[in-house]
């Protein structure tokens, strides 16, 4: 069957599937919203269910894949909820001590496709550390639904302390060369660009369609950012004048870009508001800023 993409679903559909999974609309306000859509017989459900994602065909890398050491662990965070939990992975062969890079979820927590993601990573040749927010409320439940509806029961301010204490944990790891980069996606994006505020030696944040810092927390950063936009976002863009604004303002080194005619979630290969050349883009300009900037 032939793989459905954004070009397939009305903007409006796209549109209502953003609100819905970004907590602005409920299941049964998406499924009502999206009843006047249904066309060729395809019910509300049936759109939903195309526009989910699908971890199992999307995975690139096997988590037993022989490249690289997989495992879960644990670190503490006394000024969060007490302990973190996440998925390590580096390469099962490698000389030297490795850059690390801390890998922040969406909104729904450590599932698949994130884990995934860190496997990547780790494949570049560095460490990779994907925490799991959702850890202290009983960790990533394996249903988007029910991901979305716990994670709005976290206290954000323990949560950011967690991913502060997971960085930090991640970069002092032994085999680690001491430098910290981090990458985020959505939620993680804002995470990204919230942790080059308290964390000064943050060597390179990389932020995908991620929220702003307000201009008084930007006047903190002191890491080098990459940041990725996509062209159909508004929601997410509406605060990008005033972010460039202020980071230029505070003299911070920056690169950003605008993906033209793509979704948020655009390189998210589980669903179908994946764009390929732009994911691939963007994913060769992450993977080039971390190499020039965690490499020693």
């Amino acid at each position: 069957m032939t793989r459905k993409t954004a070009k397939d679903f009305d903007p409006e559909v796209l549109g209502l599937f953003d609100k819905y999974v970004h907590g602005q609309l409920s299941r049964r306000g998406f499924l009502a919203s999206a009843a006047k859509y249904s066309v060729l017989g395809l019910s509300s459900e049936a759109l939903l269910e195309a526009l989910n994602p699908q971890f199992v065909q999307a995975q690139q890398i096997a988590n037993d894949d022989p490249r690289i050491l997989a495992k879960y662990v644990e670190y503490p965070s006394p000024a969060g909820y007490g302990k973190i939990r996440g998925y390590l992975v580096q390469p099962a062969h490698y000389t030297g001590k490795l850059p690390a890079v801390l890998v922040i979820h969406e909104n729904r927590g450590l599932n698949p496709h994130i884990e995934d993601i860190a496997r990547r990573v780790a494949l570049d040749n560095f460490i990779a550390f994907a925490p799991d927010a959702l850890f202290a409320l009983g960790g990533y439940p394996g249903d988007e639904d029910k991901a979305r509806e716990i994670f709005k029961a976290l206290d954000q301010g323990k949560t950011k302390a967690d991913f502060i204490a997971a960085a930090q944990a991640l970069k002092n790891l032994p085999d680690s060369n001491g430098k910290l980069g981090a990458v985020g996606f959505c939620y993680g994006g804002g995470i990204v660009n919230f942790l080059a505020t308290p964390i000064p030696d943050l060597a390179a944040g990389v932020a995908f369609y991620g929220s702003q810092p307000t201009a008084e927390e930007t006047k903190k950063i002191k890491s080098p950012l990459l940041l990725h936009y996509a062209g159909e976002d508004e929601r997410i863009n509406a605060g990008w004048p005033g972010f460039e604004a202020a980071l230029k303002g505070s003299g911070i080194k920056y690169e950003a870009y605008i993906y033209p005619g793509v979704q948020h979630g655009f390189n998210n290969d589980t669903t179908p508001r994946f764009d390929e050349a732009a994911a691939k883009l963007a994913w060769q300009r992450t993977i080039s800023f971390f190499n020039k900037h965690l490499r020693i």
